[in-house]
């Protein structure tokens, strides 16, 4: 019996012995099957990859034939729109012919260190102006600007880089007595006491690059004496009357040139450029303005007041006129 005893105990260990294996070797085929499962994958990905490797440059290409595409097409729709737009200007205006002038315009722009940053600003962009209008005119002049550096070129290299392909434009930094000489020299001042009747088309003239709100009054005459140069003033007084004070923007200056090149007379130049908050009126030959002129007529029309000569009272003593 114990023997009997022994051996079913024995059977009974190795039955759960046996159990235990078999777990054991399904517990390995499940990590098997697990880890075979994680390598098609990892294949698979593998394989992406190298696919995705091997398109690369197809890829390079195919964008770079696409961007090439749509350049040209903006090309075209750009040369579209600029000859409708050339055909339409051509139905607005007649085309003007260009005849350049050989008279020079030098901007001198050697006090960038009396203004300030906003000053310098607003000179910059009466600079952009004299450009444009230079390049619009009939008569083109040759356009000088001299001593370019310090705030102002700081601006212009921060507010409008593209300067610096401006066309039928002398930018120099020297100063304009290095650059053009002295005898053909003539600077435009408000302060000189000489009246600038006629442009010489052999000189160059110079005009104060300084925006300073009368700050340096007389600073651009006293240079030109300093420099014993040649000086001048419009003829401003000879042809209006203005409110305000008689210094012109730089831009003002330079379109007041253009525009005499353009029509031959100073008065139309003059009223062609001055801006209206000037308060600019024609001026009569002896001077006076005609405005005051016909002020003038109108009050000497009217009805005189009678002089008591012309005056006696009536029989209820109210006055009455002598007719």
């Amino acid at each position: 019996m114990a023997d009997d005893s022994v051996k079913g105990e024995a059977s009974a260990q190795q039955q759960r012995d046996d159990g235990d294996n078999k777990k054991t070797v399904g517990s390995n085929g499940e990590g098997a099957a697990e880890n075979q499962t994680m390598s098609k994958r990892q294949m698979k990905k593998l394989l992406k990859q190298q696919k995705w490797e091997e398109e690369r440059e197809l890829r390079k290409q195919r964008r770079k034939e696409r961007k090439q595409q749509r350049r040209l097409q903006r090309q075209n729709h750009q040369e579209e729109e600029e000859e409708g737009g050339d055909a339409q200007s051509a139905r607005k205006r007649p085309r003007r012919e260009v005849t350049p002038s050989s008279l020079r315009l030098v901007v001198d722009c050697s006090f960038d260190n009396l203004m300030l940053i906003k000053d310098v600003r607003k000179l910059h962009k009466q600079i952009q102006r004299c450009y444009a209008e230079n390049r619009r005119a009939v008569h083109p002049v040759q356009f000088y600007l001299t001593s370019l550096g310090g705030q102002l070129k700081q601006s212009m290299d921060e507010k409008d880089k593209g300067w610096v392909n401006w066309k039928d434009i002398t930018i120099k930094t020297e100063h304009y007595s290095e650059v053009v000489a002295k005898e053909d020299l003539v600077y435009l001042t408000s302060d000189s006491p000489n009246v600038l009747e006629e442009l010489d088309q052999k000189k160059a003239y110079v005009i104060g690059g300084l925006v300073d709100h009368n700050h340096h009054k007389g600073i651009t005459f006293e240079k030109a004496k300093e420099l014993g140069i040649n000086h001048a003033q419009l003829p401003l007084s000879s042809f209006v009357k203005m409110n305000s004070r008689k210094v012109l923007a730089v831009n003002h200056v330079f379109e007041i040139i253009l525009a005499y090149l353009e029509k031959g007379s100073w008065q139309e130049a003059f009223f062609t450029i001055l801006p209206q908050r000037k308060g600019a009126v024609a001026v009569d030959q002896d001077g006076t303005a005609v405005q005051d002129k016909e002020e003038e007529d109108t009050d000497s029309d009217s009805d005189p007041d009678p002089t008591p000569e012309q005056t006696e009272k009536s029989p209820d003593g109210q006055l009455q006129t002598k007719l």
